[in-house]
Formats: C-alpha cells, sequence, structure tokens
C-alpha cells in the first residue's frame, strides 16, 4: 500500500491568511486610511470646539490643522512602530492613543484632570488591547518559526 510522505512539521504548522489585496490597494491603503481618520478625528475636533455654535473659518482652519497633525503622527506610527519591540509598540499606540482622546476631551471644555484621565483611561485600555495581541501573535510566530 502507498503513503503520502508526511511533511516536515514546519510546513505542517504553517497556517497563514490569504493577502486577498495586491500590493497596489496595499500601497493606496497606506495614504487612504490616516487621511480618513484624520479628517475625521479634525471634524470631531472641530466640532467639540465650537460647542454647537456656528461654523467660522477659524473653526474650519483648526478642524483641518488638527486633521494634518492626526494623520502624520498616524501615519509615521503605522510604519514605524511594527519595528519595534512587543513593549515599545504597545507603548506607542497608547501614549497616540492616551494624547488624541485627552485633547478631544480638552476641546469639549472639561477640566485639565478631567481631560487628563479620560487619555489616561483611553491609553490603558489601548495598551493592555495591544499587549494581550502583540505576545499573542508572537508567541505563535515563534512556534513556527520552531
Amino acid at each position: 500500500m502507498a503513503h503520502a510522505a508526511p511533511a516536515p512539521r514546519r510546513m505542517a504548522r504553517q497556517r497563514r491568511r490569504p493577502d486577498i489585496l495586491s500590493a497596489r490597494t496595499h500601497a493606496a491603503l497606506n495614504v487612504a486610511l490616516p487621511v480618513a481618520l484624520g479628517l475625521i478625528y479634525g471634524f470631531w475636533a472641530a466640532a467639540n470646539r465650537r460647542f454647537g455654535g456656528p461654523i467660522t473659518g477659524w473653526n474650519l482652519l483648526f478642524g483641518f490643522v488638527t486633521a494634518l497633525v492626526f494623520a502624520v503622527v498616524f501615519a509615521a506610527l503605522w510604519r514605524v512602530s511594527p519595528r519595534l519591540g512587543r513593549i515599545p509598540h504597545a507603548v506607542v499606540w497608547f501614549v497616540f492613543a492616551g494624547c488624541a482622546a485627552g485633547f478631544l476631551a480638552s476641546q469639549s471644555n472639561l477640566s485639565v484632570l478631567s481631560s487628563a484621565g479620560v487619555g489616561l483611561v483611553t491609553g490603558v485600555g489601548v495598551l493592555l488591547i495591544n499587549v494581550y495581541r502583540f505576545f499573542t501573535r508572537e508567541d505563535r510566530a515563534a512556534l513556527d518559526r520552531a
């Protein structure tokens, strides 16, 4: 009776998700995602700042500058942070998320302590999620390499 030769263990354990997007689509998403998130964030910050009043030129300028800064920082972190280790990677996103949430809270006339608290709580949540995610993914990747 003929049997199939057993596959090496390394080959048997590798289960990769298929990449269904082309390189061109990935390149477009690397630009579109920061721009879209930046515009949403800038609109949100400008809306918080005007307190339901009329939209003015300064309010529009504030929204677009906020969107630009958010998009540039997000794009830089999106590109650089995967090269860091697990903990620095999670800490970078903790700081970014905490600062972003704290800034939005500060635009809605909350006190400095309340804004810092919102930023800290948001940042800690992002930190815990990312530490869990990075530790479970890297441990799995280490097992696949062994």
